[in-house]
């Protein structure tokens, strides 16, 4: 393929289409900029001085260092279905892009339609204006040019006709006022809702731990106690929300090779990657000041150092990564004792690293499991095998079992107990933990459960019917008459 091409004499004008937002949901080159900064850090200065010397020559270098599998990308397949189908007809079909020339014929050998292929060869980059001229220097008969973003309208105001792929609301109706538009592709997913999805806030309900301290020391009548959960739980969501984007971004690659993660906004380029690096500054700069604000900001930090380093890198090992999930429970029970006042009892916290310990083990073995299913071999990413589950269930059924034994022997220290009118109600809450993780554990065995148990018992009406049995049964203790159970039972 090269960049001249045959004139058109007769029939359709050939169809140029860009690589980065029209064939697929991605931008190439800014993938490139995330892998290099993720896998090889120590390049990023050297990132800065190939930018003074032009993005082209950046972009040759980026793909000089990383290689891509073009068959994972986000193709927008009903792009590509109307070009195999142009084509068909006889129509001269070309890959038009300002990506690097290596990365550019490499997506186009593995969509095997293209006809030309002009792209940046490390001098120019071939964007806007250039590309405009290069295609009408190619094709003076005339031709068709598909794109999505603001930097495509010079290339449009050149062609004959212009096509439209999943542009934004405001430069689609430009293009159509301005321009012979001959098809419009809209965006199949909005940004509001991808970005809702990238953000992942059924994740925040892990952090309404950080009610737990107050409500286990009888504080709910104390205003300020409320308020100052309240801006502790925002700040951890909204830290939490960084370090998921941080982490899809790092992980795209993975994702795009798993049957269920491949659906992720930044793996399926349903949310570009640039606007969620700019959310993740953000989102961290909140987080971080609304836990100042309630005197946690080192809590925080360490919560952000420590779940940075899962996503990043400790995922990968095996054993490590699920205490260290447990770890990250605890940790928000201990950063909402601090905002509170109400600091936590050594039983609460070893009550919590038992319990998170065995949720953190189902959701490694859903993984094996599901990797047992599919032929076995390895996790993607991670340090577990397909013939790790049978262990990974022992130790994760252990732990539940262990939580509630350790709440239960709570419940036998009279310097407690003392706090509540009727104690005896507390012996609900072992029975109730005890039936939910095994519930839990039974979801697993018959292969019924999310990879993610938090999501499973936020959709669980069985999960939310024992939660409020267990709320009643705190409740009672906290406010009935002393020794009314026991009278009834004739004890």
């Amino acid at each position: 393929m090269g960049d001249r091409a045959d004139l058109e004499a007769e029939g359709e004008a050939p169809l140029a289409v860009d690589l980065d937002g029209t064939l697929i949901r991605s931008d190439l080159f800014i993938e490139g900029m995330v892998r290099l900064a993720f896998s090889k850090p120590w390049l990023l200065p050297s990132l800065l001085l190939w930018l003074t010397r032009g993005r082209a020559y950046a972009k040759q270098r980026i793909f000089q260092i990383f290689d891509f599998d073009p068959a994972e990308l986000p193709y927008d397949e009903r792009v590509i279905g109307w070009l195999r189908e142009e084509r068909t007809k006889g129509r001269k079909i070309v890959l038009a892009s300002a990506c690097d020339r290596v990365a550019v014929e490499k997506v186009a050998e593995h969509v095997g339609i293209f006809d030309a292929v002009f792209a940046s060869d490390g001098e120019t980059n071939l964007k806007s204006a250039r590309k405009a001229e290069r295609l009408a220097a190619a094709y003076p008969g005339g031709f068709v040019y598909a794109g999505n973003e603001v930097a495509d309208i010079a290339v449009w105001r050149t062609a004959k006709r212009a096509v439209v792929v999943n542009a934004s609301p405001g430069l689609a109706d430009m293009a159509a006022k301005e321009f012979d538009v001959e098809r419009q592709f809209v965006r199949p997913v909005g940004l509001a809702d991808a970005f809702v999805r990238a953000i992942r806030p059924q994740q925040w309900s892990k952090n309404l731990l950080v009610f737990l301290p107050m409500l286990v020391g009888q504080g709910w009548m104390q205003i300020d106690a409320w308020l100052n959960a309240f801006v502790a739980f925002w700040a951890l969501s909204l830290t939490a929300s960084a370090v998921y984007l941080l982490n899809d971004a790092a992980d795209i690659d993975a994702d795009r090779a798993h049957p269920r993660k491949k659906l992720r906004p930044f793996a399926s380029g349903t949310f570009p990657l640039h606007w969620g690096l700019a959310s993740v500054v953000i989102f961290l700069g909140l987080g971080l000041g609304l836990a100042s604000y309630v005197g946690v900001f080192w809590l925080a930090l360490a919560y952000l150092a420590l779940t940075t380093g899962y996503s990043m890198w400790l995922k990968r090992v095996a054993l490590l990564d699920v205490f260290l999930l447990a770890g990250l429970y605890t940790i928000r029970i201990v950063l909402g004792g601090a905002a509170t006042g109400f600091a936590a009892s050594d039983w609460l916290l070893a009550f919590s690293c038992f319990f998170f310990l065995s949720l953190a083990l189902v959701k490694r073995v859903a993984e094996t499991r599901d990797l047992s299913r599919r032929g076995g071999g390895e996790v993607s990413h991670r340090g577990y095998k397909s013939t790790d589950t049978e262990i990974l269930t022992v130790m994760g059924v252990s732990a539940g079992f262990v939580a509630n034994l350790v709440l239960a022997l709570y419940l036998q220290d009279r310097s407690i107990t003392a706090h509540y009118r009727e104690p005896f109600l507390l012996w609900g809450l072992p029975a109730i933990g005890l039936v939910w993780v095994c519930r839990v554990w039974l979801k697993v065995a018959r292969d019924e459960m999310d990879d993610d148990p938090i999501v499973f018992a936020a959709r669980d009406i069985y999960s939310w019917m024992l939660i409020a049995t267990a709320g009643l049964c705190f409740f009672g203790a906290s406010t009935l008459n002393e020794n009314v159970i026991p009278t009834i039972l004739g004890r």
